[in-house]
């Protein structure tokens, strides 16, 4: 049996200038992510830390090790196939039993329903195991337009009033399989 050679993940950060038409459209304060060239996309506020790992996106609310909370966001292609009734929110319950923290009382599951795809998410409280501080996550799932993405939000209790309006703002300007011809332009592929 061979082995597999694990690589240092590198990452190519490119800057292109927009056309003087361009049609990104962003929240005030906010700059616009977007993965798997229209995969995935949502605004984070300009001024975080971006880190991207080697199976997710991290969007840090400070440079590390000064940080306080973590948005990070992973997604997958789906095949073709009509995901409408696909059972999102026991997907969730199964998630939440098995994540390998001391979960405190799960809230309850919310569910956002868009034109073209399906939210659902919940919260938890923690104690962090290495600093003994509460701490809650954020989980939710997103399907739609055969793209599935995980999203998650861990953050000190302490700074809940500060950072729920990000994960909002997040969930609200979240668009799944909103495929992108040019990234200097921002339209949309056509069908």
């Amino acid at each position: 049996m061979s082995k597999r050679k694990k690589h240092d993940l590198q990452w190519i950060k490119t800057t292109l200038d927009l056309n003087e038409n361009h049609n990104w459209q962003s929240q005030p304060g906010t700059r616009i992510f977007v993965a798997g060239r229209g995969a995935v996309r949502f605004d984070v506020p300009d001024d975080w830390h971006f880190a991207p790992q080697e199976n997710s996106f991290q969007f840090l609310d400070k440079k590390p090790p000064d940080d306080d909370c973590r948005l990070e966001v992973s997604y997958n292609l789906l095949p073709v196939a009509n995901w409408a009734d696909f059972p999102l929110a026991p997907l969730l319950k199964k998630i939440v039993r098995d994540d390998s923290r001391n979960l405190g009382e799960v809230g309850e599951i919310i569910q956002l329903k868009r034109q073209t795809a399906r939210v659902v998410w919940t919260e938890m409280p923690f104690i962090d195991p290495q600093e003994h501080r509460p701490a809650l996550s954020r989980i939710a799932i997103g399907l739609g337009s055969e793209v599935q993405c995980l999203i998650t939000f861990d953050y000190w209790e302490d700074d809940t009033e500060r950072v729920v309006p990000v994960w909002d703002m997040v969930l609200s300007s979240l668009v799944l399989g909103l495929y992108i011809a040019d990234p200097r332009t921002g339209f949309a592929l056509s069908d």
